[in-house]
């Protein structure tokens, strides 16, 4: 992972910062585990669902982070994913369907001391939440963003969502679905987010290594996660976790690493610009793209989200791109440092009247 500078709780350990440019509560010596983030509330979601996996590596990794759990704010929409708040021993929010980025946007543009998580799913992040995922992501707002990706909706039973693939019968579709599915990382690059990668729900370690890379970047992440819903769209990722199969399709992109498909197969340029993927023995290692997770051009990213689409013939997982931008609070609290210095402080009564105004009564 291009992670060069430790985890969170190194960097609050090392000299005081803390992911995201947050400013760490003094604690004494209180050292959190994982049991300091597990609520008293029965998990309940259905056997199998890859939520579970998903919850265990979260609450294992927020220790690391340094922050005091008042400061941890998580933020749902609506969906199976979206309970995450309830199973958390931190302050949150199951808010409403699509709206998680912009309640959170409020929240880290106000607060800047808080570590703002937005728990979202495929339906709920990029259906009725579409706009609200893409612009906070634009902005470049403090806040990290999981979306939980299972191509189907759960909550509310089976009907096909903006990543089912083409002709999926669901109970919405029973003739096949008609849509072209979005790919979630590929739109997250188009609205310029500066951090994006993709994990699996069922590979904790590398679950726990994007989620890390993903607190220590600055403004905002975009993690999205593969996930398993056992009742309505069973094994969709199976080839991806096949003890027999995931080796030679899982392309795993470490920065400043020869990109790799299994021991045979590597990534290189195509004609046109593209990246695509061929035998190493026919193209020799020279030919090999080196992964730079840090380059500022989006376009590279591009190339490497359209790699697996729409099948699983070798999927990247990592980290994508990790760019550093401005933040919108930062950008923001210049703004109103600059405005405060040239205008002195605001008259709210003036302001109302300085137009064409009317006394009623």
């Amino acid at each position: 992972m291009p992670s060069d500078n430790g985890s969170g709780a190194a960097r609050a350990q090392g000299n005081g910062d803390v992911p995201n440019g947050l400013k760490l509560v003094p604690r004494g010596d209180v050292e959190y585990k994982m049991k300091d983030f597990k609520s008293d509330q029965e998990v309940r979601w259905c056997p199998g669902c890859g939520d579970y996996a998903i919850l265990a590596a979260f609450q294992g990794f927020l220790p690391e982070l340094g922050v005091p759990r008042e400061n941890i704010v998580i933020v749902s929409g609506i969906g199976c994913s979206s309970r995450f708040p309830y199973y958390l021993s931190t302050y949150g929010m199951h808010s409403i369907h699509g709206r998680a980025p912009a309640i959170a946007t409020g929240l880290a543009a106000s607060r800047p001391d808080l570590s703002v998580w937005v728990i979202t799913g495929d339906g709920d992040g990029l259906s009725i939440g579409g706009n609200h995922l893409i612009h906070a992501l634009r902005r470049n707002v403090n806040i990290n963003v999981l979306l939980f990706n299972n191509r189907i909706y759960g909550l509310t039973k089976g009907q096909y969502s903006p990543t089912s693939s083409r002709g999926m019968v669901t109970r919405s579709s029973p003739m096949g679905s008609l849509d072209s599915p979005f790919n979630p990382v590929s739109l997250a690059l188009g609205a310029e987010a500066g951090f994006v990668a993709r994990t699996i729900d069922s590979d904790r370690k590398h679950l726990t290594s994007v989620l890390r890379a993903a607190a220590d970047h600055e403004g905002a992440s975009f993690v999205e996660i593969y996930q398993n819903c056992p009742i309505f769209n069973d094994d969709a990722f199976e080839p991806l976790k096949d003890p027999d199969e995931r080796d030679t399709r899982l392309l795993r992109m470490e920065h400043g690493e020869p990109l790799r498909v299994g021991a045979d197969r590597g990534v290189v340029a195509g004609e046109y610009g593209e990246l695509t993927v061929a035998d190493i023995a026919k193209v020799g290692e020279d030919r090999l793209i080196r992964h730079d997770a840090h380059r500022e051009d989006s376009g590279y990213a591009f190339a490497l989200s359209r790699l697996d689409f729409p099948a699983f013939e070798h999927v990247p997982v990592g980290v994508f791109r990790d760019i550093k931008r401005p933040t919108y609070d930062e950008l923001m609290a210049d703004q109103l440092a600059a405005a405060e210095t040239t205008q002195g402080d605001g008259d709210l009564a003036a302001l109302l009247a300085s137009g064409d105004t009317w006394t009623v009564g």
